[in-house]
């Protein structure tokens, strides 16, 4: 996937600003940023629900095209009154291949209990599983470890892995560094609303050192003025 000089904004807002990035197929390439330095708005135009004011992003030398991507958003919408069995039927019958019961094996939902009782982490599961279900080229996980427990993290660590084994191209974010680190093949980080830098396995380190000097700069002067008031 080439992204060239992609801008957005909303309204007076720019967000991205000349941003370039490229993402190679069969890969795992994570996102990492401050709040706010654009990692869901760039998703989120990638697949589409977002126009961006200018630039291109052309997969395979076309124009993305949302029905190639699977996407889990942040927070995802599911219909009041819903089982979970039923959401995850949803997306057998875009894909017959996609056996709810033996995904659920592997995180063992309560699929007969309404989605509403679910807890944000089984929540998270669930639209995974039916997002992997629709059987994508494309897969673009925003946050998929926010809200779920060690167990869950792992074996959301493997799958993504197998994926990509299977010919998947994946972009995921966290705001854990080194859940990334340890499956991604490149990482990126926004910053300033375009991409500071991107680092391949054997240059994460470079990644570690950026965000944490920039975390420390950012807060120290703050943390000292509220000490030196008290």
């Amino acid at each position: 996937m080439e992204i060239r000089n992609l801008n957005v904004s909303y309204r007076k807002n720019h967000v991205l600003h000349d941003l370039n990035l490229d993402f190679a197929e069969e890969s795992i390439n994570g996102l990492v940023g401050m709040n706010g330095a654009g990692k869901t708005t760039l998703l989120r135009t990638i697949f589409g629900s977002k126009k961006p004011d200018t630039g291109s992003i052309v997969w395979k030398r076309e124009t993305v095209r949302p029905a190639t991507i699977g996407f889990l958003e942040t927070e995802n919408f599911f219909y009041p009154k819903m089982k979970g069995g039923e959401y995850l039927n949803i997306f057998k019958l875009s894909n017959p291949k996609f056996n709810p019961e033996q995904w659920n094996a592997l995180f063992e939902l309560p699929l007969n209990k309404l989605v509403d009782e679910y807890s944000t982490g089984m929540k998270k599961k669930l639209a995974l599983m039916g997002v992997i279900g629709l059987d994508k080229p494309i897969l673009m996980l925003d946050e998929p470890f926010n809200g779920v427990d060690l167990e869950s993290n792992e074996k959301i660590k493997l799958i993504i892995q197998k994926l990509k084994e299977q010919g998947k191209t994946i972009i995921v974010t966290s705001h854990i560094l080194e859940t990334l680190t340890t499956i991604c093949d490149q990482i990126s980080i926004l910053y300033g609303g375009g991409v500071d830098q991107t680092a391949s396995k054997e240059n994460f380190d470079e990644v570690k050192d950026f965000l944490h000097r920039n975390i420390s700069e950012n807060a120290q002067s703050k943390i000292d003025k509220i000490f030196n008031e008290e």
